[in-house]
């Protein structure tokens, strides 16, 4: 009797060690691989708001804010920026730790090259990538004309947000112009009652020598686009390269194709720069969220402007 306990008490210590030594991976599975877009960032507090792409068995894609802790440097952490960092739950908060923006890459053919010759053209001349605009300055403006053949600025949408990318209707890859278009497709019906009058749409499209005239209003009415919503915009040859650099999106002319990179960018109902997105690694939900954030921010001018009539 005496071995058969002891036999019992040895098969219950394993069994106890086994039991503890599955404790390290059940509390390591509270922390997760986290992949997202950032949609505000406050250097002061070291925290961040992102909508996160969704961990399969854990939780759906949502939007997060985050305090980061570590030695990450948020003031190189802009809106619109993808990032990877480990998500650490605590009973209070949510902790984002090993903070890093991810470099956007393309593996398709086409924007890694076009990646290439925008790095070329930006080392030969200096100057280009000077004029690219960054988050929080403001865009300078420009004229191009829209799918009715009317000139369209820039600046006839201040005090709306602006959601701006590029496409051209011959594009044969659909993860390229056809997903970035969709994106704004998108857009347009998830914020519907908003499209118009807070929010405008905006493609510029980089082949006026094919999409202009009725090319340009057959290519708008593909998307079943709203024209007091969604713009699509397009001139000279020199107009539209002069508008694409401020992005840092290049185009170029490949047999008969456009090789070109992808960017999508919101503007602020001042006219500054909130976000550019570079590639086409996110989705239409990213960008929503990215918009919406964007849609709550008050018009500064409009603000100052009331502030100063007020008696």
């Amino acid at each position: 009797m005496t071995g058969t306990i002891r036999s019992l008490m040895a098969t219950a210590s394993v069994l106890v060690a086994a039991q503890l030594w599955t404790v390290k991976p059940l509390r390591a599975a509270d922390r997760h691989s986290v992949r997202g877009i950032v949609l505000q960032v406050n250097p002061a507090r070291q925290s961040i708001v992102v909508s996160c792409d969704a961990i399969p068995g854990f939780m759906d894609a949502m939007v997060m804010p985050f305090t980061v802790r570590g030695q990450t440097n948020l003031k190189s952490v802009v809106p619109g920026a993808t990032v990877l960092f480990d998500m650490v739950e605590s009973k209070n908060q949510s902790i984002a730790e090993h903070l890093r923006v991810v470099e956007v890459t393309n593996h398709e053919a086409e924007p890694t090259e076009a990646g290439r010759l925008t790095f070329l053209q930006q080392a030969m001349n200096p100057d280009s990538a000077a004029r690219i605009v960054q988050v929080g300055q403001p865009v300078p403006d420009f004229t191009l004309i829209d799918q009715s053949n009317q000139p369209t600025r820039l600046s006839d949408f201040k005090g709306k947000v602006v959601a701006l990318t590029f496409a051209y209707a011959r594009c044969p890859n659909p993860n390229y112009c056809f997903r970035l278009s969709n994106n704004l497709s998108i857009i347009e019906r998830r914020f519907r009652a908003q499209a118009g009058t807070n929010l405008i749409l905006i493609t510029i499209v980089i082949d006026p020598d094919k999409d202009q005239g009725k090319a340009l209003d057959k290519f708008a009415d593909t998307w079943k686009a709203d024209p007091k919503a969604w713009r699509f915009l397009t001139g000279n040859l020199d107009d539209v390269h002069n508008v694409a650099e401020r992005f840092g999106m290049g185009f170029w002319n490949d047999e008969g194709f456009l090789t070109h990179t992808f960017h999508t960018a919101v503007i602020d109902r001042d006219g500054n720069l909130a976000a550019n997105i570079e590639g086409n690694q996110f989705t239409a939900r990213q960008l929503g969220d990215l918009v919406a954030n964007v849609l709550r921010r008050p018009a500064r001018i409009a603000s100052s402007t009331a502030s100063s009539n007020r008696p």
